[in-house]
Parts: C-alpha cells; structure tokens; sequence
C-alpha cells in the first residue's frame, strides 16, 4: 500500500494576531502617504493608500461582510434576528452620516481645489497616529469580549477612550491654536474648521458612546455570546476613523501651499 502524508494544516491568525496585522498595515500605508506627499506631492497615490486603508478598517475592524450572512432563525424574538437587523439599522445610519462627510470632503476639493490649508504636517500625522492606535485598541476590546476575556476588553476600552480624549485634546486646544486662520478667515478657515469641527463632534459622541459600554461591561451585562452594545459602540468608532482616513490627507496633505 502506498501511504499518503496527510498534508500539513495552515494554521489561521487569531483575531487578536490579524487585529495587529491589519494595525501595522494602517501604519505603514499611513507613514508612506505621509512620505508621498513630502517628497512626490502625488495625489492620485495619497487617494490610493487612504482607500486601501479605508478598505481595510471596514472589512477587517467593522465587519462589512457580516451584513451579507444569512440569518436562519425566522423567530423575530431571537437573538441572531434582531442582532441581524441592528447591524443594518448601524449600517444605515452610518451611511446617513457619511453623506454629510462626504459632502464636506467635495466642497474642500470645489472650494480649494489643488491647494491646500497652511497646517502643521506633523501635528495632522501625530493626531491621526493616535486614531489609528485608538481603533487597534477598540478591536482589541472586541476580540477580547469574544474570547470571553472581560478584563481585556475592558483595559483596551479604556485605552481607546483615552486616546480619543487625546485626539480630542490636540485637535481642540493644540491644532485649533497654532492653525494660522481662524473660522472667519477666509476659505481655508472655513474649511478646516468645518471638517475637523464636524469630525470633532462625532468623536465627541463615541467617546460617550464608549463610556456608556465600559461601564455596562464592568457591570458584566456582556457575555461572549451576547455583546452587541460593545460591537455596535466599536463600529461607531471605527467609522469615525474611516473619515479621518479621508479627512487628513485632504486637509493635510495633497495640493501645494496657496502662494
């Protein structure tokens, strides 16, 4: 008899490892669309990496193709139904919400076109670095409520809750500060406070969003069968991140400095 070898099982990442791998990704592309634009000034190639990212935040922290599973269950008081239809009422709002950013994003294009405000490049690269952080830590959190892991999961929310107090912070009482215009000077005034005051205000939301979920889940009212407060919470959040995916590179770094 001729003896087969049972071929070798490739062993998947768990969620906590493609977490960290999605994470460095994000990092990477970020720090190579911060070089892009210093040293090419490309915008076709920092479009390109803030949809690559953009698409990566979706499909991997805030679950995109979930929303294609098929629910079995056709009792309406189940469990999987309602957590079926609150993803989509999520999603939907979400959506809502995105048309308002979007709309901004054009009238920053229409309005400066090629051009853009006169920030500091760095501070934009700091605050957007402890996004990304933040939202590695809210998948962290999830995961971690998945596993059953309640005392990671806390830890890790209140790591992104404060990092979002921090980007607040900066964006608030630093960036506001130092930026050389103010709300009424002019276009770039206009832009710019408008995005990020609008963006600002969202994360304003999630951070209290977040810290109504932390506090149910130190009460224990999540399991790791049942947490959709938590997920819904985390989602939120990575899609206020998803906008500034697209708002710093507008804002920061494609077009050249108005002469």
């Amino acid at each position: 008899m001729v003896e087969t070898k049972e071929l070798p099982q490739t062993r998947r990442p768990s969620g906590l490892q493609l977490g960290f791998m999605v994470f460095v990704i994000l990092a990477v592309l970020t720090a190579a669309e911060f070089m892009f634009a210093f040293f090419l000034n490309a915008w076709p190639l920092m479009a390109l990496m803030a949809f690559l990212k953009g698409g990566l935040v979706l499909n991997y922290y805030m679950h995109f193709p979930r929303l294609f599973q098929a629910d079995k269950d056709e009792n309406r008081e189940s469990f999987s139904y309602k957590l079926t239809t609150n993803r989509l009422g999520l999603w939907f709002f979400m959506l809502s919400d995105a048309f308002i950013f979007g709309g901004l994003l054009v009238s920053r294009f229409n309005l400066l076109a090629l051009t853009r405000p006169q920030l500091n490049q760095f501070m934009g690269l700091t605050i957007t670095t402890v996004l990304l952080i933040s939202s590695f830590f809210a998948n962290r959190a999830e995961v971690s409520m998945e596993q059953g892991n309640r005392r990671q999961a806390i830890i890790s929310l209140s790591i992104t809750i404060i990092l979002g107090l921090a980007f607040l912070a900066t964006v608030l009482f630093v960036e506001w500060r130092i930026a050389p215009f103010g709300p009424g000077d002019g276009v770039q005034g206009a832009v710019f406070y408008s995005m990020t005051g609008f963006h600002a205000f969202h994360v304003l939301t999630g951070i209290f969003f977040l810290s109504i979920v932390l506090r149910n889940l130190i009460r224990q009212r999540y399991s790791a069968e049942k947490h959709w407060g938590l997920e819904a919470a985390i989602v939120y959040w990575h899609f206020i991140d998803v906008v500034w995916i697209f708002f710093y590179p507008a804002l920061y770094l494609i077009g050249t400095l108005p002469h």
